[in-house]
Order: structure tokens, then C-alpha cells, then sequence
């Protein structure tokens, strides 16, 4: 990338908690988030918000009368939203494109409606526009007054990364100065659950019985430890070198692999080989401090990534990580979780470790940072971030 790109603002809600101190209060001890809930007919491992982030999402609701028809999905990422914003220092006169995606939508709200049709022959008046994919950016759009571009995809677990790749090419076109940028995800829902069980990839593990239900960055276990949670994540960037900048997007990569069925994933991960080349493009590999790795939990994600690193880096392996075993798997928020992480061990210049692996010991300051994400498709994105 000729121009860097400035991260000005990042906000999330999730089982970590939903503001930056409270977050990395929850990376520094080692204790995952997970909890129990009666899900696809029996007591199934979750990560789900905690009760002041409920709280929260329960005042975005009751903001508006308009709200309580919407999904959690949606307000999720509304409350996020406003406060990266407020971070920022954005206000209503400024000019800003949102693109915010989720890889499952609104999954509740869907399940319900189609139940109540399935009971009743008839359909609620709001079902559609309320289960629509694009109304994510577009009730930001509303809740935030803004009047520029509104944007909402989904590119299953790497569509918030793909998020940040459009915002980037937004501002280096020109055509915008700032842009929100993230992901939102509320998969906790019966037949989310049932989907992940039928891949037999969901954990068997019980959160109370075992100390680590989801063994994300163990790459000998010898079965699927995915389990999902709920979150919405997002930054605000701006053309350029800003005064208030945290870091700066210097890299990003994408690629697509051919598939041999629906979620497969090559031995090597040649996406994600693809991806970080060319997110890495110019740099020195030795000066890479940290990878956060997409690392799902599954037998063949984790370690197929693992190649693949190995492979582009070779003899300058950095520093791994993943979150995954403490908050699970958010879909299409992970990639936004993933780089909240990176600009936390930034700024507080602190490794975190997986407490299960054998720990790795930071010897230099964290400065550059490259964050992963892939999702079903073989769509892989790389993004680098380098300390302002």
C-alpha cells in the first residue's frame, strides 16, 4: 500500500466486555468466557455477552421505537457503532461511508419469523425488512445520521477483514476520507448451532467439565473444538496520517482457493499463503512481531494455517496468537475481534499468550502486527498493522 490508512477509533461489545480497559483486563488472566445454554436440544458451550453489555444492547433497543423490531445483530453493531464514533471524534457534519458485514445475519429474528409462518401461514408485516442483510449498515446509517456510502456483506468468518480491504480501497480511491469498518454476529440461536453440529466441527467438550472447552492453537487435538460466540466489532479509518491515529493499515492481502467441497481448506492454506505475501509485500519478514490467527478450533483450521505461516516465514516465524479459545468463534466479527487484539498488544506493547501452549516470550516491542481471517469458500484476508 503507497498510503497508509489511520485507525482512529476501535469499539466493541462481546464476552470480553465492551470498552477497551474491561477488555484487556479480560486478555490479561486466563480464563476463557465460555458459559452453558440449552441450545439445538441440549446444553451446549457458548460465549455470550455479559450482563452490563445485555444492559447496553437492551438501551439501544428501547432508543428508538423502530428498534425493538430489530434483529440483536443489528443493534450489536449499532452500539458499537456510536461509541468508536464518540472515539473518533466524528460528528454529524462529517462525511463517512459505513461498511459493516455479518456472516449469519439476523439469525434470531429469522428463526422466529419463519416459525411463526410455519404455524401460521402468514408472515409478519416487518419480516422482510428486518431479516434483510444490508439493514445492518442502514440502521447505523439511521442511528448515526450519517450521509455517506452504507455497505453490508457477508463473506462467512472473514467479513469484517473484507470489510477493512473495502474501506481501504474506498479511501485510497479518493472517494471517501473516512469510513466505519467492522462486523456483527448474534449466532446463538438454535439452528446456527444445529448447522455447526451437522459440519462436526461444534465441541463435544463441557465447558463445566473441562478446563478448555475450545482448544483453539492446539494443533495435536484429535477433535473439532469450535464453539461460537456473539460480538460486534469496529474501527473508524481515515486517509492518511492522522494526529489522533492508534496505528495504521500498511498491508492487506486476499485470496481464493479452489475448493474441493463446501468448507474445505488445502493442506497448506495457499489462500492464506496468497494473502499474507501480499499484505507483506516490501516488508522484512523478521519484522513482523505477532500473528493473531484465525484458528477456529478445528482439527484441520488451526493446523492448516499453521503451515502456512511456517511456510512464508520460514526461519522468522513471530509471535502466535488467537483468541478464539477464550471468546469462541464470532463469525463474521471474528476478523474485528482479532485485530482489536493486535492494537491492544500494541499499545500496551504485552504478547498475549494461549495459557495452554507452550508459552512464548516476547524479547522486542510490538510495532507491526499481521492479523488473519478465512471462511467457508477458501476466502482468505491478511491485514498489517503497524504501531503510529
Amino acid at each position: 500500500m503507497n498510503t497508509k490508512i489511520s485507525i482512529t477509533a476501535f469499539s466493541s461489545i462481546s464476552p470480553l466486555g465492551n470498552n477497551p480497559d474491561e477488555v484487556w483486563k479480560k486478555y490479561l488472566n486466563n480464563q476463557h468466557c465460555f458459559s452453558s445454554q440449552f441450545l439445538d436440544q441440549q446444553e451446549t458451550s457458548v460465549a455470550e455477552l455479559e450482563a452490563d453489555s445485555k444492559q447496553i444492547i437492551d438501551e439501544v433497543r428501547e432508543s428508538d421505537s423502530k428498534y425493538k423490531f430489530l434483529d440483536d445483530s443489528v443493534l450489536f453493531a449499532v452500539a458499537a457503532s456510536r461509541k468508536a464514533v464518540e472515539l473518533a471524534g466524528w460528528n454529524k457534519n462529517d462525511v463517512f461511508g459505513i461498511n459493516i458485514g455479518s456472516s449469519r445475519g439476523a439469525t434470531d429474528l429469522f428463526e422466529k419469523h419463519y416459525k411463526e409462518y410455519i404455524d401460521t401461514g402468514k408472515a409478519q408485516t416487518l419480516a422482510s425488512p428486518t431479516t434483510t442483510l444490508g439493514n445492518i449498515s442502514s440502521w447505523i446509517a439511521h442511528d448515526l445520521q450519517s450521509v455517506g456510502p452504507e455497505i453490508s456483506h457477508s463473506i462467512t468468518c472473514s467479513t469484517a477483514l473484507h470489510a477493512i480491504l473495502n474501506g481501504a480501497a474506498w479511501l485510497k480511491s479518493g472517494m471517501a476520507d473516512k469510513f466505519l469498518v467492522g462486523g456483527s454476529e448474534a449466532p446463538l440461536t438454535d439452528f446456527t448451532i444445529a448447522q455447526m453440529r451437522a459440519l462436526k466441527i461444534y465441541s463435544r467438550i463441557n465447558q463445566t467439565d473441562e478446563a478448555w472447552p475450545n482448544l483453539a492453537f492446539d494443533f495435536e487435538k484429535t477433535q473439532n473444538t469450535m464453539i461460537l460466540g456473539e460480538a460486534a466489532g469496529v474501527c473508524c479509518l481515515e486517509a492518511g496520517e492522522a494526529a489522533n491515529a492508534i496505528a495504521y493499515i500498511t498491508g492487506v492481502g486476499y485470496a481464493t482457493e479452489i475448493l474441493e467441497h463446501n468448507i474445505s481448506i488445502s493442506a497448506e492454506a495457499d489462500c492464506f499463503q496468497k494473502s499474507m505475501k501480499m499484505a507483506l509485500k516490501g516488508e522484512n519478514l523478521e519484522d513482523i512481531d505477532v500473528i493473531v490467527m484465525h484458528a477456529p478450533g478445528t482439527i484441520k483450521g488451526d493446523l492448516t494455517e499453521l503451515r502456512a505461516i511456517e511456510k512464508v516465514f520460514g526461519k522468522n516465524m513471530p509471535l502466535l496468537t488467537t483468541n478464539k479459545w477464550k471468546i469462541g468463534h464470532t463469525f463474521g466479527a471474528s476478523g474485528i475481534l482479532s485485530l482489536e487484539l493486535a492494537l491492544l498488544m500494541i499499545l500496551h506493547d504485552t504478547f498475549i499468550n494461549v495459557p495452554f501452549a507452550k508459552a512464548q516470550n516476547q524479547t522486542k516491542s510490538i510495532k507491526k502486527v499481521l492479523i488473519n481471517a478465512v471462511g467457508f469458500g477458501g476466502n482468505a484476508v491478511s491485514i498489517l498493522i503497524e504501531k503510529a
